[in-house]
């Protein structure tokens, strides 16, 4: 991949240089409440001009858009934002928790020149027309990237992880507070560094681990320059802003999404669904007394997945036993798909045993956490929780590099990148 350094907009931050109160988590996972909250913290926070229309699944009035591109404008005229002299990278780092470990994730931000995907840049999730449309009107609105890509590649050697620890032993240019996550930014300035890291990657490919519509609409507002004869080959639309952490980090962490299926009809039983699917092995376990999935289910081993009833009395733990079923299934899909636990979930499961009980009220949620997926469950409100072993990162790579896409929630890259720590114009 093409990688270079840009001169982007940040926030100028406050005298201990603490910018918490401006970012905000990427706008896909927010909600109207989510927005009003962070709101509340400053009426400049990002989210003010990245979530403009909600919920932003669908292309939203057009006032909403202009008066977005307007407050951003606003901003960077009265200083809110300023923007770097030179072109620079951007170094970030997370520190966060999960099952009671600490990770620190490091990544670069950066312009990726904009590529067919498959090529130099490896998507693995489909793409919906609604919010590619809602991205698409806010990019020609605002002419700036708001939010990263997240994306990951491959350093066998170290030396980008390397490199990145060297240029994040100093102070920190930025920091701030999301959630439980502390997070910092380093500015970098130094023309040698930045060419040596770019030239460490220009071998590399990029795998999107999250911000696929992102990516569809950079393409779609550089191919809409294109066709109007204003895109010379250096301009900033023809590169995407992107946060890469090296596939080798020890924060790139991957949470499985779960199932909390709603609506089936009266006749549905535990006992029943087993008589369906006999191309499981069925067993009886207690609930999970933890949140984390591959803990609960790992000594069952790899495929393992746990159903738990309306009531939560208790868990069945399934595991395919019978691979031919998937191959019937999925035939058109490559090995590498069909041995995903969230298609076998849904192949033969949703798609196949349920489909006695599936009524037009059905509906599947998707959560990474256990405890509400157990809440929903003896509430009543869902018939069927399902509880899975994360996807693997090796699997996310043999299925995005064979051109294929993973199924529907496959895979949640915790945590996010947030959204509001550097912004990159596309003039």
């Amino acid at each position: 991949m093409e990688i270079r350094a840009f001169r982007g907009w940040r926030y100028r931050p406050d005298d201990d240089g603490d910018v918490s109160d401006f970012i905000a988590p990427p706008y896909d996972i927010l909600s109207g409440q989510d927005k009003i909250q962070l709101l509340t913290r400053s009426d400049k926070n990002i989210v003010a001009v990245d979530m403009p229309h909600v919920p932003p699944s669908s292309l939203g009035p057009d006032e909403t858009y202009q008066q977005a591109a307007r407050r951003l404008a606003d901003w960077q005229e009265h200083g809110v934002l300023t923007r770097e002299a030179k072109p620079a990278l951007y170094a970030y780092e997370q520190e966060f928790s999960w099952a009671g470990k600490t990770y620190t994730r490091r990544a670069i931000l950066c312009s990726v020149r904009a590529t067919e995907p498959g090529r130099d840049v490896i998507p693995h999730e489909h793409t919906f027309a609604g919010p590619t449309a809602d991205r698409l009107r806010l990019t020609q609105c605002t002419r700036t990237q708001l939010s990263p890509i997240f994306g990951f590649y491959r350093d066998p050697s170290g030396t980008a992880a390397a490199m990145l620890a060297e240029a994040t032993a100093g102070a920190a240019d930025a920091h701030g507070q999301l959630g439980e996550v502390s997070e910092k930014l380093w500015v970098i300035r130094d023309a040698k560094w930045i060419a040596q890291f770019t030239a460490t990657l220009r071998d590399q490919p990029v795998f999107i681990a999250d911000g696929h519509h992102r990516y569809a609409t950079a393409l779609n507002y550089r191919d809409g320059l294109a066709a109007g004869g204003k895109l010379p080959a250096d301009h900033e639309a023809n590169f995407v802003l992107f946060a890469l952490v090296a596939r080798q980090d020890s924060g790139l962490l991957i949470l499985p999404t779960h199932r909390i299926i709603r609506g089936l009809s009266a006749g549905f039983s535990m006992d029943a669904l087993a008589a369906a699917a006999k191309e499981f092995r069925w067993q009886r376990a207690d609930l999970p007394a933890t949140d984390d999935a591959d803990t609960f289910l790992r000594p069952y081993g790899g495929g393992a997945m746990a159903f738990i009833p309306a009531g939560a009395s208790g868990a069945w733990i399934a595991k395919l036993t019978d691979p031919a079923a998937m191959r019937q299934a999925a035939g058109g899909q490559i090995e590498a798909w069909q041995k995903l636990d969230v298609a076998i979930l849904h192949k033969l499961i949703v798609e196949k045993a349920l489909r006695p009980w599936w009524t037009n009220n059905s509906a599947i949620e998707y959560t990474p956490s256990i405890p509400r997926l157990l809440e929903a469950c003896k509430s009543g409100q869902a018939s069927l929780g399902v509880c899975l072993q994360a996807t693997g990162l090796d699997a996310v790579e043999a299925v995005a590099s064979a051109g294929a896409s993973m199924p529907h929630k496959s895979t949640y890259f915790y945590p996010k990148m947030s959204t509001g720590w550097v912004l990159k114009p596309l003039e």
